[in-house]
């Protein structure tokens, strides 16, 4: 399957963009650290290495099995991550985000601001999307107000649902549904038909 297409998404002080191969610096750079590695998947490096950010930046942040992935670009440099990842079949109409910030940056209102832009424009350019959902560890404040302050709902808690660093934790679920006015555009570019062939694959915890 080819690369998903990710347009840039202009916020009033941070832009969302597709990464590229001179964003593995700066990426490199926030991922390295056990602040941030705590509260992300359990495949996520660490140490995270240039090599780690050089794939990511060069190409695996573009595979259809992560869905749509944008860098955040921030003071001229990219800062973190945040994505959304469509599920398939007959649960197409639901869509995972994931999202991570350098620890400099947080509790500055940028990674609530980016989800808010984002799920903007998913609701426009996902035409079969009716529900978006943040699974995040239980223990995760931080990630959880950011859900919160975007109008998601918390669903639940799943107990003893994850394994990170050794241990059994507890992870938390929050959704977005479809509002009433946000109608679909048309797809474009092959989006609708790209997600429908998309095999159920992962994402980073938040």
């Amino acid at each position: 399957m080819s690369a998903l297409i990710v347009p840039t998404l202009e916020g009033e002080f941070f832009r969302l963009r597709e990464l590229v191969v001179d964003d593995a610096a700066s990426l490199q750079r926030y991922a390295d650290d056990k602040a941030v590695w705590l509260n992300l998947f359990e495949g996520f490096p660490s140490p995270y290495t240039m090599a780690d950010a050089t794939a990511w930046c060069d190409g695996g942040s573009r595979s259809p099995a992560m869905g749509y992935v944008w860098g955040i670009e921030c003071e001229g440099h990219i800062i973190g991550c945040i994505s959304i990842r469509p599920d398939a079949g007959w649960l197409r109409c639901n869509a995972e985000v994931g999202y991570w910030i350098g620890r400099p940056y947080w509790m500055r209102g940028i990674v609530s601001a980016a989800l808010k832009n984002m799920t903007g424009w998913a609701w426009e350019a996902l035409p079969d999307l009716t529900r978006i959902y943040a699974p995040i560890f239980a223990r995760n404040a931080g990630s959880q107000a950011v859900a919160n302050s975007c109008g998601f709902e918390h669903e639940g808690v799943f107990k003893q649902s994850a394994i990170k660093a050794g241990k059994v934790i507890d992870r938390t679920q929050w959704a977005l549904l479809r509002p009433p006015k946000a109608k679909a555009k048309p797809p474009r570019h092959g989006w609708s038909e790209a997600f429908a062939a998309d095999p159920d694959n992962g994402i980073s915890e938040k």
